[in-house]
């Protein structure tokens, strides 16, 4: 959230309702935060300032980003974050919460996955597996199942903090966890799957000729391309995958149900630009449309400046005498300051109807009005600050 004007308080439109930040925060029966939109608009940052001014309001808070970006590490005092919640130190505990922060690893939570749900034996054979490998590192889709997963052990885990907020990817993607059990379905039940699992549930000769030629005809054909090791490789693990996942679609579909419960509260960010507000209508309506608990929009980084009262026109007109008055220095510098301060006002109040414009397309959704900053994100006091401006203060 960089920018080079001077900030001052905000307030949405008169037509749109406020988005309470801090009376969001302060509901003990919050208890997850979905922070989503594109990429570029300060999601991250967002998640980690709720997350910081729910620990210091005394809220056990957890920050679990899925955006592979290293920022909210680096904003939060830390030099890494990894697939365990890392607790941040020099918050103020007064009030008796705690903050922690972790980022998705999806290997590894997908390994978790297999050794909690297989025998010591058969998971030590899936995680040598060469497709389990390619599938757990770069399969699409992986990273939403895992997703789902890690929040679910995060809900189950709930002695250790009351409120959970998610950062999720930079892109309409962060709204594909919301199709993973129905897409994991999709590929258990898909017909290649079938054919591959079908050996092994029919035992014997007899069996395969009751299921049969199309199984041997695919058996063969895919052991002249892919060699017999390649292919039991392949078997063992589509048979491992079948067994192994049909706990976790039960637990996506669990956590899926709730996502959708009262308690859980969806935010989506979006920066004052064009492309980013129509993402920003794609996750209002997809939310809408799935009956998810919306809590409001944020609109990060409008532009403020104090001397409002002076008009661009006044501005530039005062410029360009200036200008032709061929006096000192110090009056072609003052020219420019003028110029870039119409400038400034042009761009907010454009702005500010972009949001407006969201607004009249989605009226009573509650926004939240967030002033750029006049300096980088990277530390603890920039995150209270964003913090208090979410809040309005």
């Amino acid at each position: 959230m960089t920018s080079s004007t001077t900030t001052a308080k905000t307030t949405p439109t008169a037509s749109a309702p406020v988005l309470d930040i801090d009376a969001l925060l302060a509901d003990p029966a919050t208890d997850i935060i979905v922070c989503c939109g594109s990429g570029g608009v300060g999601k991250t940052t967002t998640a980690a300032a709720l997350g910081l001014r729910a620990a210091e309001s005394g809220r056990r808070a957890v920050v679990l980003t899925i955006d592979p970006a290293r920022r909210l590490a680096q904003s939060l005092g830390l030099t890494e974050l990894d697939n365990t919640p890392r607790e941040v130190h020099g918050i103020d505990t007064t009030a008796g919460g705690s903050l922690h922060a972790m980022m998705l690893d999806m290997k590894r939570t997908f390994d978790e996955v297999v050794i909690a749900h297989s025998e010591p034996d058969k998971a030590e054979q899936i995680l040598a597996n060469p497709f389990y490998q390619a599938v757990s590192s770069s399969f699409a889709g992986t990273q939403e199942y895992m997703a789902m997963e890690k929040l679910g052990q995060l809900k189950a885990s709930a002695d250790d903090w009351d409120l959970i907020i998610v950062d999720t990817p930079p892109s309409r993607s962060a709204l594909d966890f919301l199709d993973a059990p129905k897409r994991l379905g999709s590929f258990l039940d898909g017909r290649f799957i079938r054919l591959m699992t079908a050996p092994a549930k029919i035992s014997g000769r007899a069996g395969l000729k009751v299921f049969g030629f199309g199984v041997q005809l695919v058996s063969s054909t895919l052991t002249k391309i892919l060699g017999g090791q390649m292919l039991q490789d392949l078997e063992t693990f589509v048979s491992a995958l079948e067994t192994m996942f049909g706990g976790f679609r039960e637990r996506a579909d669990v956590t899926y149900q709730l996502l959708s419960q009262e308690g859980t509260a969806f935010i989506v960010v979006a920066a004052p630009e064009r492309d980013a507000l129509r993402e920003a209508s794609f996750f209002v309506d997809r939310l809408e449309a799935d009956q998810m608990p919306l809590a409001g929009l944020v609109v990060n980084r409008i532009g403020q400046v104090t001397a409002s009262g002076l008009t661009p026109a006044k501005a530039l007109s005062v410029a360009e005498a200036l200008d032709d008055s061929g006096g000192p220095r110090s009056a072609s510098n003052a020219a420019g300051v003028l110029r870039l301060h119409a400038a400034l006002v042009k761009t907010s109040a454009r702005q500010r109807e972009l949001s407006d414009r969201f607004t009249a397309a989605h009226p009573g959704i509650p926004v939240a009005h967030v002033p750029a900053l006049s300096r980088d994100v990277h530390d603890l006091e920039s995150l209270r600050a964003v913090g208090s401006a979410l809040a309005g203060a």
